[in-house]
């Protein structure tokens, strides 16, 4: 049993079918459209308040990002699960701490200035409980560190997964206990960069991606199947 998808904004009509595309792709990473769910089109299309048209071309684009896959006689099933999740993770984690590895390498003091920062910056949205800016702050944290190590090949191979890290931060940030979590972690980064320790970078940047897709699965898969009838 899925939860009920909201009408799309009338705001939102001249981007319409962005908006369809982007509510879709948000219910199923954060686990409100449950993985095996076979999607109705007409039944979609009528909960979100739109043609079947924008819906459509919303759901070639989930299959060309791995969320859903078109079945003969079937129709359009879900199947972003934990297991993919978890995967992803993986393989971002060893991208982003090889990266985190050559900016401990590369970074000069302005650099390390620009991090410490965004801690900084970080640290006061997390006292206030700013989740959307916190979630900006954290993508910009991690993008300055890629400018730093100056690692392209490797941002390029990040990008296909960027669409899924930010609706899971979105997700996991706006837990309290989370935010803290975060904050403690990007420091120690910083501190380790700041240092110029390689080897201290690395781990605690896998560490941490690795941990914050732990929280992201529990709180969008394990959870909602602990609540299920």
């Amino acid at each position: 049993m899925r939860a009920r998808l909201e009408p799309v904004d009338p705001a939102y009509l001249k981007g319409l079918r962005e908006h369809v595309h982007e509510t879709l792709r948000r219910a199923i990473i954060v686990g409100d459209i449950p993985s095996g769910t076979v999607l109705n089109e007409r039944q979609v299309a009528l909960e979100l308040g739109v043609s079947t048209t924008p819906l459509k071309e919303a759901l070639r684009r989930l299959e060309g990002e791995g969320l859903v896959l078109t079945e003969p006689r079937r129709g359009v099933r879900v199947t972003y699960d934990a297991q993919q999740a978890r995967e992803m993770a993986l393989a971002r984690a060893a991208l982003e701490g090889m990266i985190a590895r050559t900016a401990a390498d590369r970074i000069a003091d302005d650099g390390v200035a620009r991090l410490r920062a965004f801690v900084a910056q970080m640290a006061a949205a997390t006292e206030s409980g700013d989740t959307e800016r916190l979630v900006l702050l954290n993508e910009s944290f991690h993008d300055a560190i890629h400018d730093i190590s100056r690692c392209r090949y490797l941002q390029r191979m990040l990008v296909g997964q960027r669409i899924y890290v930010h609706t899971a931060r979105i997700l996991i940030l706006s837990d309290a206990d989370e935010r803290a979590r975060a904050l403690a972690e990007h420091t120690a980064i910083c501190e380790a960069l700041a240092r110029r320790d390689a080897d201290a970078a690395e781990r605690a940047m896998r560490e941490h991606v690795v941990r914050s897709a732990h929280e992201h699965v529990r709180t969008a898969f394990e959870r909602r199947k602990e609540t299920q009838p």
